[in-house]
């Protein structure tokens, strides 16, 4: 598994765009695998999250892929689409990446990062509708977090959005659709190690290809 990290340019007209209209940045990360088999409406095995840095805004992706990326054409391509060396801290490279081999073990502790989009059925083969409240989103993340094959030990929302876009075959800008975005901090047990690592490597939840599912995880440290 690989996990990159793009430090975006907040000025550049390509990035306002597509920080609007997620499915369009997913278009952009996925040029970076150019040998994978992508197919409409099939889960690419690609995973991103826009993070924003807290006082100066500057928007952050963090790419998770199976494959190893190839970013040159964001240098080649788009020069402002990044933010520049000399607004970078010192040694910090833009794109970086690096390759990782994620080794849980049972009664871990890990704290964890996860944009999603939590939604639930009606009724089987029901179309899916978005969770508004709060504790029925911590309710859908408990869920989910058990069934990956860990424990919540706790949980709280750090933002939440209700973001507009468009299906991968849909045209038509004025049917786009709306998601609940939720993001999710706190610290959970590792139960099952693999299963928890495969869950990691597939992403959480629905609508992946607009940039939610990516569970971001860390040793407690102390």
């Amino acid at each position: 598994m690989y996990l990159s990290r793009l430090t975006l340019n907040p000025r550049s007209r390509q990035v306002q765009r597509e920080l609007a209209d997620p499915y369009e940045m997913h278009r952009t990360i996925c040029r970076a695998f150019p040998n994978a088999n992508f197919k409409e409406n099939e889960p690419s095995g690609i995973l991103f999250r826009v993070d924003l840095h807290p006082t100066t805004g500057v928007p952050t992706v963090l790419v998770q892929s199976q494959q190893q990326p190839d970013w040159s054409f964001l240098l080649a391509d788009r020069k402002d689409y990044l933010l520049a060396e000399s607004a970078l801290p010192i040694g910090v490279e833009n794109p970086a990446w690096k390759e990782v081999n994620l080794q849980l073990r049972a009664g871990q502790a890990l704290a964890f990062r996860l944009r999603a989009n939590p939604t639930k059925r009606l009724k089987e083969n029901a179309k899916r509708i978005g969770l508004f409240r709060e504790k029925d989103q911590l309710a859908w993340l408990q869920r989910k977090i058990e069934a990956a094959g860990g424990a919540l030990v706790s949980a709280h929302v750090t933002g939440k959005a209700n973001l507009r876009g468009k299906l991968f075959t849909e045209k038509d800008d004025a049917r786009r659709m709306r998601f609940v975005s939720a993001q999710f901090e706190g610290i959970l047990h590792v139960k099952d190690p693999d299963l928890l690592v495969k869950t990691i490597s597939a992403g959480i939840g629905s609508a992946k290809g607009l940039g939610f599912g990516l569970l971001s995880v860390a040793p407690v440290r102390g």
